[in-house]
């Protein structure tokens, strides 16, 4: 019976029972339980969690931040090392095309002199060959001149004088 006399005596007075000055007493001792117990349970147990979880996050990411300069640093030194090689293979490839082209252009010289050499043994060979087929032509214009002669008074004259001839060409070959 107590509780329906409190149903209707609240309902009698129509106040929001937290706004009822005749329960602020209890309210206000409730109050400073219910926060001193959760004070006690955040600062030994919620809290003491969400500092190690901190502090694991912040040893993690300070590691992956030692761990990342690392690998940057490893990185820059790999890529230095590959400009490096990188320089020396471009240095021997263009020692190497030098050493070709020296190569090539002596093998060619060789190759031109023997072959200006033949030349040169060649064009001896035929002014040898034009200056014996000369004088052995030169040779014969005395010859050929004293037949020619011989030929020519046989047909104007009609006899054959074959010495006078010969020594009519003779002279005047000989100037």
């Amino acid at each position: 019976m107590a509780s329906s006399t409190n149903s209707a005596h609240e309902a009698a007075t129509g106040v929001f029972p937290p706004f009822d000055p005749s329960t602020f007493g209890s309210q206000l001792l409730w109050l400073a339980l219910t926060f001193a117990a959760l004070y006690i349970l955040m600062s030994k147990v919620a809290l003491p969690r969400i500092g190690e979880i901190l502090e694991v996050r912040r040893d993690r990411i300070e590691g992956d931040l030692a761990e990342a300069e690392r690998l940057k640093q490893k990185t820059d030194q790999a890529i230095k090392s590959y400009e490096a090689e990188l320089a020396d293979a471009k240095q021997k490839a263009h020692n190497i095309a030098e050493e070709t082209r020296d190569s090539i252009r002596a093998d060619l010289e060789k190759k031109r002199a023997k072959v200006e050499a033949d030349l040169a043994k060649k064009m001896a060979a035929a002014e040898n060959d034009i200056r014996e087929t000369k004088e052995a032509a030169m040779g014969h214009v005395e010859e050929i001149a004293s037949d020619t002669a011989l030929a020519i008074v046989t047909n104007i004259v009609g006899r054959t004088a074959q010495k006078a001839t010969k020594d009519a060409v003779a002279k005047v070959v000989k100037g």
